[in-house]
């Protein structure tokens, strides 16, 4: 136990620095994303997020919209538990074998207008998986996908930015 405390007082913090006051791309980006939204979707977007089987990593950025640095609701963008309350699909992974049936009864639950989007390597191309026994690739194999958020994973930015792509599609 003593070794342990002697390695952590030697190694130090090792994590990095809290993004300062000068970093206002999120912000401007926040705002642009809240202006969009109130004109397409009168205040209130609604996302339903599907995990088709990915590494949890694009799922770890997409949590990190939430917290107190990003604050997505503050813009009006909200995650939502039923396809029924949707007006977004936010699929993140290669479509597992497994999950097919689940991720087109979850996109045939929602209500009309829908959209998808397409969040990661994986879910864009297929990432390492591709197509395989287990794996049906990119998620525009199984349902029509709208907009595409590259990156393995890609950053809160990249999904804000994303965001914006897919108002600029309707």
């Amino acid at each position: 136990m003593l070794k342990m405390f002697a390695r952590i007082a030697k190694t130090g913090i090792v994590s990095e620095a809290a993004p300062g006051p000068g970093d206002a791309a999120a912000e401007q980006l926040g705002i642009e994303v809240r202006r969009v939204v109130d004109a397409a979707f009168a205040g209130s977007l609604h996302i339903r997020h599907v995990d088709a089987g990915s590494c949890n990593g694009c799922e770890l950025e997409i949590h990190a919209l939430n917290n107190p640095y990003y604050a997505i609701e503050r813009f009006g963008v909200h995650f939502v538990a039923s396809p029924r309350h949707a007006d977004v699909l936010l699929v993140t992974g290669p479509v597992s074998r497994h999950m097919e049936a689940a991720l087109i009864r979850t996109y045939e639950a929602m209500a009309t207008p829908r959209w998808v989007i397409a969040s990661g390597a994986c879910a864009c191309d297929g990432g390492e998986f591709g197509c395989s026994y287990a794996s049906a690739g990119a998620v525009e194999n199984v349902i029509p996908v709208d907009v595409r958020i590259p990156g393995c994973p890609p950053s809160p930015l990249q999904l804000l930015m994303g965001l914006l792509k897919f108002s600029g599609s309707l």
